[in-house]
């Protein structure tokens, strides 16, 4: 069976390949229907990878944020037509102690494989989980980046002390507004504060209880816990004012991508005995769990339809191109590509 691929060849310009799709009694075809754009697939369609990283992988497939319906499944795990959310962490081996997004071995799509550009994305069962009957298409495009703070709230929770009065969230984007609304829905017994540098996106974190600008926090405020949703050239400073308003022997969770190293008060780091936390990616459990988090708080869905941004009928490659250059511009929320 052949597959169309819609490959980025180099920067802002993308291409049809032809791949040969081998039907088997092990893997699953999936028809994608919702794509949602991340930063990391901006970064590869504006050029902003070093030359020597878009040389190594580019031609490539972007997208590793989507659902699609199952069009065939000799496994018979899902009805063929049933909505599903695509995995794109994919694990090659298995280890009792690294999680599978954590394993150098492991692949993942729009990165280091073929993302979901793609007319059928050929899979494994494990590799997809069920949207929840009911669950708004648009949200459930983006399941991928709410896993991924998901993970970093399962991480907290098994790493953190057990005083958790206090947490911080530094960042008023995406990333921020999904790991202060998780802290809440998760953890209903602290309190949870969000800081920015945009008054009017903090004012979407309705939920929370206290929104602070980062010029100016109050002298005395002070935090148990801090997660770090920034990443960017801003990370140094965001994550040293962190550590100047964390209690000794708070974890800090980053979960903001730099590109390049940023230099952080060590000193302090020992001084206050902290514990820094990294998060990258995600993996079936953090899917599984996000999912019947979905089923149980229907609610939590709701809320994130806040981050529903522009939504681009895509049938061309010109439609491709017009959704990522509008996903530039956009403020704050998701660009999702409706996929026909």
């Amino acid at each position: 069976m052949l597959n169309t691929v819609y490959q980025l060849v180099r920067p802002r310009r993308f291409e049809i390949a032809f791949e040969d799709i081998t039907m088997d009694q092990e893997h699953i075809l999936v028809r994608p229907t919702h794509l949602s754009i991340c930063n990391a697939d901006e970064r590869y369609y504006q050029g902003k990878r070093s030359e020597d990283i878009l040389r190594q992988k580019l031609p490539m497939a972007l997208i590793h944020e989507g659902i699609g319906r199952v069009v065939y499944d000799p496994t018979g795990t899902f009805q063929v037509g049933e909505k599903v959310v695509m995995i794109p962490n994919t694990p090659f081996e298995e280890d009792e102690v690294v999680a599978e997004n954590y394993l150098r071995s492991s692949k993942f799509r729009g990165s280091s494989m073929n993302g979901l550009m793609q007319e059928y994305v050929e899979t494994t069962a494990d590799r997809l989980v069920r949207v929840p009957e009911g669950m708004n298409d648009l949200v459930a495009a983006f399941t991928e980046m709410v896993s991924v703070c998901y993970q970093a709230t399962s991480r907290f929770d098994r790493t953190a002390h057990a005083r958790r009065e206090t947490i911080g969230v530094w960042g008023d984007g995406n990333m921020g507004y999904i790991t202060a609304l998780l802290l809440k829905f998760r953890f209903p017994q602290c309190r949870v504060y969000a800081f920015g540098v945009v008054e009017s996106k903090l004012s979407d974190f309705s939920f929370v209880d206290g929104t602070y600008l980062v010029s100016d926090v109050p002298r005395d405020l002070r935090v148990d816990h801090a997660f770090e949703c920034v990443g960017g050239n801003a990370a140094g400073q965001v994550i040293n004012q962190i550590i100047d308003y964390i209690n000794p022997e708070g974890t800090i969770a980053i979960l903001g991508v730099s590109e390049d190293p940023v230099p952080i008060n060590t000193r302090m780091v020992l001084e206050k005995g902290l514990r820094i936390l990294g998060t990258s990616r995600s993996g079936r459990e953090d899917f599984q769990g996000l999912v019947e988090l979905y089923r149980k708080k229907p609610e939590l869905p709701e809320y994130l339809e806040k981050l529903i941004g522009a939504v681009v009928p895509v049938k061309s490659i010109s439609d491709m191109v017009t959704a990522f250059e509008m996903d530039i511009h956009k403020a704050m929320g998701k660009t999702i590509m409706v996929w026909d």
